[in-house]
């Protein structure tokens, strides 16, 4: 077994309330890494085409990578794949907290979950003696993430629903501890299975290849992020509410459904006015990581809880156009408990309020008010009424109500807070992404938009380039499974003190615009070279094989085109690559008579993927990436 790896599969079946202890596949794991990867071709290869997301024969598959388990930093997140009843493709997200700790000491690299049960349960796992426990969960049913985990035990290392997984709201998360997997509706997957809760413990160590260098490398690379200007600072200052500010001024803030880019009370809802105003002296972190981008805030009832991030922020805040901080603070605590996706419950919600303000919807909910928003959130979760609806996601929403040109998902995922109409490639990434409109398998507007060193967003320099390089490495890293924020520290503090306005500056962003040929020829080409960056030199002292940004490139392509041919199996065609028509038709800045330029770039990125003219990988493709389907 490769070092990093506990080396087992665990695979239950709540039908039979049996579980079977698998070797993990090293084939697979050299090829795929693990964790979203090593899932999707489980998923792949352990289920038919066209199954019902919510029927038994999905499966629900948690999986770890071989960093999970060891104190470099940002390196406690596990992944959970399944196909997604939001979209009907691939499912898969990200969470933090504690599980994967829990599953590495348990000796467990990936748990799939089979088949349902047919009352509620919830499972034990204890990695020390082999065992899982089936226990009677009708007491936990219809209890909050919170209360549920107060009931099993918090410091246990758990995986929990509410009742938005329970009455299989689409969008519904997977949460542990605070955190939560929410995107692709992961939790209404969980819930279809009668699946409350998940517990796993033991007491196994990760097995390392070279645990000096590991030890001594990590220690310097700690000291690197408490110093970094975005890790140590900004993200330890504000939070992801950093960016608040910054997506206002570059006119990329959802505001009113997407209406525009901008929102006057933005800097009421900012990651600086938190801090200044709403926080209680309390910043927190993930499991052994030193950037404290977590939040801690007041909320009327429940007291100290987890405050807003950036999507929130935007998606609940000025996506409704509410500039309260302490509103939206109320609302992601709530969809937290309840066991929501933050960013598709903002959509649904701005969503609602314009189908309301044409009259084509009958509801109070509007632009402006928070006033029933707190009440529509629990009644989404419940499935109550018009919170029926609403549960289902924008695209359904659009197609029973109307509103085609103003429902802002891409294949049924509601996109995440950043405007492609001032973001080119991140609106390319959006319209290509296999799970669908989000920017945590990319980030492409971190280098156009957002980050320190930003290339001219309308542009048509880079755009391609840059979402296939990012949605490579975002592929890889959600394998190993590390935290995406690990990928901040690439830009240098050299680069974060250049004065927009200097002479500098302005050469490195023009050296940049102008790289594009040497990009595409790195990204077909994608050399084997010595490790350089902290994640590839974690692998290779972990593994003790070798690991390069070339390595990592090769790895994430082949990951994004198998999810790329789950989606062809499953009816998503090159047709599905598209945006909102909004954002394709409706202009948000000055000298713009259109919207996103996508028909310009899609061809080219389809090239540069090495896929047809309607987006299919071609055979060679395929072979020279090992990808067998």
């Amino acid at each position: 077994m490769i070092k990093g790896y506990a080396g087992r599969i665990l695979e239950v079946d709540l039908k039979n309330q049996t579980f079977e202890l698998k070797p993990l596949d090293t084939g697979i794991a050299r090829l795929y890494v693990g964790g979203k990867g090593y899932g999707t071709r489980l998923l792949y290869d352990q289920t038919e085409a066209g199954i019902d997301p919510l029927g038994p024969e999905n499966l629900l598959i948690f999986a770890t990578g071989p960093l999970n388990g060891s104190v470099a930093p940002q390196t406690n997140r596990f992944a959970v794949v399944c196909k997604s009843p939001l979209t009907g493709g691939i499912g898969n997200a990200t969470c933090g907290g504690s599980f994967a700790l829990g599953m590495k000491k348990a000796g467990i690299d990936i748990l799939v979950i089979k088949h349902q049960s047919d009352d509620p349960v919830r499972l034990e796992i204890d990695g020390d003696k082999d065992e899982v426990k089936f226990l009677d969960a009708s007491d936990l049913w219809g209890k909050g993430t919170y209360e549920t985990q107060e009931m099993i035990g918090r410091k246990k290392y758990n995986a929990v629903i509410g009742p938005a997984g329970e009455n299989l709201v689409l969008f519904a998360g997977i949460v542990s501890q605070e955190r939560i997997a929410g995107r692709t509706g992961t939790g209404a997957v969980m819930g279809s299975k009668g699946l409350k809760a998940i517990t796993v413990h033991g007491s196994r160590k990760l097995e390392m290849d070279d645990p000096e260098a590991f030890k001594a490398y990590t220690k310097e690379v700690r000291e690197v992020f408490k110093a970094h200007p975005m890790l140590g600072d900004k993200l330890k200052a504000c939070g992801t509410g950093n960016i608040v500010n910054t997506a206002n001024a570059r006119n990329i803030i959802p505001t009113r459904n997407f209406a525009r880019g901008h929102f006057d009370k933005a800097k009421y809802i900012s990651g600086e006015y938190m801090a200044d105003n709403t926080l209680v002296g309390v910043k927190t972190s993930c499991i052994h990581c030193p950037v404290t981008c977590g939040r801690d805030v007041e909320v009327k009832g429940p007291g100290r809880v987890k405050g807003p991030e950036y999507e929130t922020l935007a998606l609940m805040g000025s996506n409704l156009e509410i500039g309260d901080i302490k509103k939206v603070s109320e609302w992601n605590y709530l969809a937290d408990d309840m066991g929501m996706d933050t960013i598709s419950l903002g959509s649904v919600l701005g969503f609602s309020m314009e189908l309301a303000e044409r009259g084509m919807l009958k509801s109070d909910l509007t632009f402006g008010d928070a006033a029933g928003v707190s009440e529509m959130i629990k009644d989404i979760a419940h499935r109550s009424g018009l919170g029926n609806d609403l549960a289902n996601g924008v695209k359904k929403m659009s197609e029973k109500y109307g509103g085609h040109d103003f429902a802002i998902h891409v294949k049924g995922l509601e996109i995440s807070a950043y405007d492609p109409r001032g973001s080119y490639a991140q609106g390319v990434e959006y319209a290509t992404t296999n799970r669908g409109g989000d920017h945590a398998q990319g980030a492409s507007m971190y280098m156009e938009s957002t980050g320190p060193l930003t290339i001219n967003p309308h542009s048509l320099k880079l755009k391609v380039e840059l979402p296939v390089m990012q949605q490579n490495l975002l592929c890889a890293i959600n394998s190993m499974v590390l935290c995406m924020f690990s990928t901040y520290g690439m830009i240098p503090r050299q680069v974060h003190d250049l004065s927009p306005n200097s002479i500098a500056y302005k050469l490195a962003v023009t050296a940049f615009e102008n790289s594009g040929p040497a990009l595409r020829l790195f990204l077909r080409k994608r050399p084997k070279t010595k490790p350089m960056l902290w994640f590839e030199k974690w692998l290779t002292f972990i593994t003790g094989e070798t690991f390069s940004t070339g390595h990592l490139q090769e790895i994430g392509a082949r990951i994004f085109n198998l999810e790329r041919m789950y989606n062809l199996r499953e009816g998503l065609t090159g047709e599905d690559d598209t945006l909102p028509p909004r954002i394709l038709h409706e202009p948000t800045f000055k000298g713009m008579t259109s919207g996103h330029p996508l028909h310009k770039l899609l061809p080219r990125y389809y090239d540069l993927r090495g896929w047809d003219s309607v987006g299919v990988p071609k055979r060679e493709t395929l072979a020279e990436l090992q990808v067998v389907v």
